[in-house]
This record gives structure tokens, C-alpha cells and sequence, in this order.
């Protein structure tokens, strides 16, 4: 996946470097490891999930979408009250 490598921050644990792509309303990042568990713990607990750096610096996310293939992970992001249509 090619996008600018930024931080996210779920909770108070920061993983970095992620690479996320610009997607309209939020990010869509390919994870694995502590960040993808830390990732599906939180959104299901209401964690907050932020992303450092990039045009939505700052803001909150929700997980709108999990798809998984193979040994790959692709997690959507969207910026709180943002809605993706597929």
C-alpha cells in the first residue's frame, strides 16, 4: 500500500510508522501484530484512535471497515461522523 507513513495513536499507545492512504473522510491502513490487536480491542471498547500527521491531523476515527485476505489486513478509518460508501 503506498501512502505517507504517519503515527497512530490508540488510547495512549502510539504506533509508528503506519502507512496510511488518503481516502475521502479518513484512511484505510494495511496492519498487523499489536497494532491490528490493539486496533480491534479499542474499537470495540470505544477507545479513541487519532492519526498524527497528514491532512486529518488531530481528529478522532472510527473502524468502519475489517477486510481480511490471505495474511493481509486492511483496516478503514474514518474520521468520527464520516460515512464511506462502497
Amino acid at each position: 500500500m503506498t501512502g505517507r507513513t504517519m503515527q497512530l495513536i490508540i488510547a495512549t499507545e502510539s504506533f509508528a510508522p503506519v502507512a496510511l492512504r488518503r481516502i475521502p473522510g479518513g484512511y484505510e491502513a494495511v496492519l498487523a501484530g499489536a497494532a491490528l490487536k490493539r486496533l480491534i480491542d479499542a474499537s470495540f471498547r470505544g477507545d479513541s484512535i487519532e492519526v498524527l500527521g497528514g491532512d486529518l491531523h488531530a481528529h478522532g476515527f472510527d473502524v468502519t471497515d475489517i477486510r481480511m485476505r490471505g495474511a493481509t489486513t486492511t483496516v478503514t478509518l474514518m474520521s468520527s461522523g464520516a460515512r464511506a460508501l462502497h
